[in-house]
């Protein structure tokens, strides 16, 4: 029917909301090039100073080859990504897996994605919020929410926003486009050193015109790997930790008795 199809795009367009969340967070973390500690966080350099013989530009370099080396992490933090707020939780590694929470609007959304199947599970809030900005009729807004309704939607390899949403797992892909551009990694300064959750870090800051400024703190300990990136001013200011570097993912598939599967939607029914 005509009405049941109309409610499987309407999920869908659900679905690919969550591709707003971490992967602008990627283009985000791109743009922002390395950031000034925050109030308070300055702390003595470690000694001896692993970056002593190293100009910011330099220390900038070897971070993102690190970073780009992980093979898993945890970001959370808050972004703007079109004006909108996104408070997001997640943890990624290079088997294209990940699992996590994303806040828009009061809303929340859990995201897994194990064996090539996305699955995802929003609140009322959630799915309300992120039909109505796509423009979908109340009442399919209201008959959508009936068959998901403390459901997990089951999203398979090949089906309608499976690329999309797989996107937002892709590990190597995210820390990709913190290579793209050699540019947003020149004309850093150091700023003073830091901590970030008790590891003694290396700050790299850049200014840019019109009051934007960058910051990026840099692990002393261990690799080089960033652990902090806070953008100030400019049209898309936040936080962003990353931690648990190459630690386990574990993502587990939801019972299939709490799944709805997206091609189940086509007939109105709940898996």
């Amino acid at each position: 029917m005509a009405s049941h199809r109309k409610l499987r795009a309407a999920a869908v367009v659900c679905a690919a909301v969550v591709a707003t969340g971490p992967a602008p967070v990627a283009a985000w973390a791109a743009n922002a090039g390395p950031a000034a500690a925050p109030p308070g966080a300055a702390a003595p350099a470690p000694s001896p100073d692993p970056f002593a013989h190293l100009t910011a530009d330099e220390i900038a370099e070897r971070a993102v080859t690190a970073t780009q080396s992980a093979t898993s992490l945890r970001m959370t933090g808050r972004v703007v990504s079109e004006g909108q707020p996104l408070d997001i939780d997640f943890a990624v590694n290079d088997q294209d897996e990940c699992t996590g929470l994303m806040r828009i609007k009061g809303g929340t959304a859990e995201l897994r994605r194990v064996d090539d199947v996305t699955y995802m599970k929003g609140d009322e809030a959630f799915w309300r919020v992120s039909m109505t900005s796509q423009g979908v009729p109340e009442p399919q807004i209201t008959a959508t929410l009936e068959l998901i309704k403390g459901r997990w939607l089951k999203i398979a390899e090949g089906q309608a926003g499976s690329e999309a949403l797989g996107g937002v797992c892709d590990l190597k892909s995210l820390l990709a486009d913190l290579g793209k551009d050699k540019e947003q990694r020149s004309g850093l300064t150091r700023g003073p050193d830091g901590t970030v959750a008790g590891t003694p870090v290396a700050t790299l800051v850049k200014k840019k015109a019109g009051g934007e400024t960058t910051t990026v703190s840099v692990s002393e300990q261990g690799k080089p790997y960033i652990l902090k990136l806070v953008k100030a001013g400019g049209d898309e200011p936040g936080t962003m930790l990353f931690r648990d570097y190459d630690k386990p993912v574990v993502v587990k598939a939801p019972p299939a008795d709490e799944t709805v599967d997206l091609s189940r939607l086509d007939g109105g029914v709940p898996a």
